[in-house]
């Protein structure tokens, strides 16, 4: 096994995260609370640390102030041990007053602040993504395969191909074409995985299939400096295309779940995939499990509630509650008589004081939480929110891009922002 120093993890801060907006209002995406107790950036870093790759880079420019908060207070590593978790926010200099152009540009602009030797490999995450990968496999294969650069790919039905950058890869794994998200149907199809790797795959359908880079690379530091010494803005569009041509590019298949989480549908299934009984990523794999910030909460409380599938984190309060595949985030407060069917709620940053309770009346504000007597069907809720009593909530019969106030429909999907208000008896 490579001493954890030769590797050095980049993991990508991501865009302005506009498709998951309202959730991406007041926070990065890598920042969006996940499964309950989790943040999205919490993936990456565990696969890292879980391969015994302690040096590890996040890239951030929007909204970073959430993020660098749960960074600061999550991985902490003693003095001895070398490791750490460094954020490297974008920023203006005298030679450079331009922000992230694309991914490749991110790296570009941080490389003076990361310091690679010639035999050293760079991994290139992203952290907006839901999976478990066995990096140091990842690397041994880059190794193996004496590749320059090394992306992990996913086999995808043809169907999806054009959402993706879609990779022609030969028996000895090494990459032919590259093309990013592929729109006419006959370059697809010559796009085809081979039937040599095909029978290494576990899954044995007889669709179409594509290879979809996972936005996952290792490079050898070198070969990721000379790539980099050109004006290219993003790895998929820009440096792995022209890069075909000059180094030895290898694919490496991951067939475990994978989820690309940039839009409200796919965070939305992600997350309520978690209450099914045999879910397709699991939280519960003590061998690997998903480190976030610790934060001594009290167990839950549930006073005689109806719970079906569905999750519920520490710290909640919930009363004579009815829940049918739901996600319950931490310190989550549900009054007496509500019922809630496919509901992501994301919890509170905080408890509420009987002096703020208190206040809140006076001032005919709703607690923090769901009041009495609510309904809330295939919604997701974000922090902090305040829905008062007799409340009643659906997406359904409303047109994508409704909005009014705090709430707002997203594709057949109810968001209420962060730190929303829904007064006592609103109906949509």
């Amino acid at each position: 096994m490579r001493n954890q120093t030769d590797v050095v993890c980049i993991i990508m801060g991501g865009g302005r995260g506009t498709r998951l907006e309202p959730f991406t209002q007041v926070r990065c995406k890598p920042a969006v609370p996940l499964g309950g107790k989790y943040r999205l950036v919490d993936i990456p870093i565990s696969n890292c640390l879980h391969a015994g790759y302690h040096q590890i880079y996040l890239l951030t420019q929007f909204n970073t102030e959430s993020l660098h908060r749960h960074i600061q207070q999550s991985y902490r590593f003693d003095y001895f041990s070398g490791g750490f978790v460094e954020i490297l926010s974008a920023e203006q200099t005298a030679s450079n007053e331009s922000w992230y152009r694309g991914t490749a540009d991110a790296v570009r602009q941080n490389l003076i602040h990361i310091p690679l030797s010639e035999s050293q490999t760079v991994l290139i995450l992203s952290g907006d993504q839901l999976y478990r990968m066995d990096l140091a496999a990842f690397v041994q294969h880059h190794l193996a395969t004496r590749a320059d650069i090394t992306i992990a790919a996913k086999a995808i039905p043809e169907t999806q191909a054009s959402s993706f950058g879609i990779m022609e890869i030969a028996d000895d794994w090494h990459i032919r074409r590259f093309v990013e998200k592929p729109q006419d149907p006959a370059i697809i199809q010559q796009l085809h995985l081979c039937e040599s790797l095909r029978a290494k795959m576990k899954n044995r359908s007889t669709q179409p299939y594509c290879l979809a880079s996972m936005g996952i690379y290792a490079f050898k530091a070198n070969v990721l400096q000379a790539c980099l010494a050109s004006e290219d803005h993003d790895f998929g569009k820009d440096v792995l295309p022209h890069a075909l041509d000059r180094y030895q590019l290898c694919g490496y298949l991951f067939e475990d779940y994978w989820a690309d989480i940039g839009t409200i549908p796919s965070f939305f299934e992600a997350n309520l995939m978690l209450t099914d009984s045999l879910p397709a990523f699991d939280f519960y794999n003590e061998l690997a499990p998903i480190f976030s910030k610790p934060r001594n909460l009290a167990a839950s409380k549930l006073n005689s509630c109806i719970v079906d599938h569905s999750i519920v984190a520490e710290g909640c309060i919930l009363t004579h509650t009815r829940l049918n595949r739901c996600v319950i985030g931490i310190r989550s407060i549900i009054r007496q008589g509500t019922q809630l069917e496919n509901v992501y709620m994301m919890g509170a940053d905080r408890y509420e004081s009987l002096e703020q309770l208190s206040q809140n009346h006076s001032n005919g504000q709703p607690n923090i939480g769901i009041g009495e007597d609510c309904y809330l069907r295939n919604a997701i809720i974000d922090r902090n929110v305040r829905i008062g009593n007799h409340v009643r909530l659906s997406p359904e019969g409303k047109p994508n891009g409704f909005h009014q106030g705090a709430l707002y429909i997203k594709e057949g999907i109810l968001c209420i922002a962060k730190n929303g208000i829904v007064p006592d008896n609103t109906i949509l």
